[in-house]
């Protein structure tokens, strides 16, 4: 449901006691006084006193967190109070069902972000590519300001903010419109298995004598790589399934990662030889993936559903073809 100061959520307290018509709105969501009586079972003196300490005593600034609203059949606003607000509250008041909101309400302001306009592909198709950006930074932005995110996290949204022209690929893609990019290279080399296998050696000796891998990082699992790389080359009809050096480049990215064809070091062995491919072809200076663009690529394919394979393999191609810089 939305009004004018933005949409309303329902939250109800464990066990279904009681109804809180919860307001979203400016990456945070608000409750009024009256509601926080409601949520904390505590006096309408005690919650008064409270928020007046919390802004008394400096903890937190009334008049950022704090916006007027207007409430059904009432003439004048009411004082709403953002998450930061009622979690120090809650935690005044030692309430339990504080606790509870928090956790309710961080969950749904990420998704909120997560699902809701920041990425929501009807609206990118009605408000354009400016709007689209802007929404990505928001989603950055917010995420990185109430900690919904791991350092890892952090890496995977400053590719997404990095890339932010990207995501309108995506949305062909989800339209059925997403073509393979037109600036593609023809494969000049493959990837010699033992050629390969020496380089993770030579790899792994490097981060050993670093103190960043165990004995285990590159130990193959029964031949795997051997096979992945046999994919990359097979052929039908006198025809390579993959007929340039940015798809061939971008299964073996994905294979390596999403297989887990070492005991450790899958990631970074997966980003090793995607650039170690592209160069091999004449590909890595005009490739449109800097190092951290990498690294966080990576953690977006170790963690995508299987189910978005063809979205990986085409997003990392049309990077690499430069289409999304």
């Amino acid at each position: 449901m939305k009004n004018e100061q933005g949409e309303i959520i329902i939250y109800q307290t464990e066990g279904g006691q009681s109804l809180l018509e919860v307001h979203l709105g400016k990456e945070t969501v608000w409750l009024s006084q009256a509601q926080m009586v409601e949520l904390f079972q505590r006096d309408q003196s005690v919650i008064s006193r409270h928020l007046r300490n919390v802004f008394k005593e400096g903890e937190l600034d009334e008049e950022s967190n704090m916006q007027k609203m207007h409430i059904a059949n009432s003439d004048k606003p009411a004082a709403f109070y953002n998450l930061d607000v009622i979690i120090s509250v809650g935690y005044r008041v030692k309430s339990q069902r504080g606790t509870q909101f928090r956790i309710w309400a961080t969950s749904v302001l990420k998704d909120h972000l997560l699902k809701g306009y920041s990425l929501n592909s009807k609206r990118l198709a009605e408000k354009g590519l400016a709007d689209m950006e802007q929404a990505v930074a928001l989603l950055t932005r917010t995420l990185q300001r109430n900690e919904l995110v791991t350092d890892e996290g952090k890496a995977v949204l400053e590719v997404v903010g990095r890339y932010a022209r990207s995501w309108s690929l995506l949305l062909r893609y989800d339209e059925d419109r997403l073509e393979l990019p037109k600036n593609r290279h023809p494969p000049k080399q493959s990837l010699d298995y033992g050629r390969t296998g020496k380089s993770i050696k030579a790899l792994k000796d490097d981060l050993l004598a670093r103190g960043e891998a165990s004995g285990l990082f590159g130990q193959e699992r029964e031949h795997h790589l051997q096979g992945i790389l046999g994919n990359l080359d097979q052929t039908f009809g006198g025809q390579e399934l993959y007929g340039s050096v940015e798809e061939k480049a971008a299964h073996l990215l994905y294979f390596v990662i999403k297989d887990h064809p070492f005991s450790d070091g899958n990631k970074r062995i997966g980003a090793f030889l995607f650039l170690l491919f592209l160069k091999e072809n004449n590909l890595l200076d005009q490739s449109g993936i800097n190092d951290n663009g990498l690294v966080a690529l990576a953690l977006l394919i170790a963690e995508s559903d299987p189910r978005q394979k063809d979205l990986m393999i085409r997003l990392i191609m049309n990077l690499l073809a430069g289409d999304a810089k």
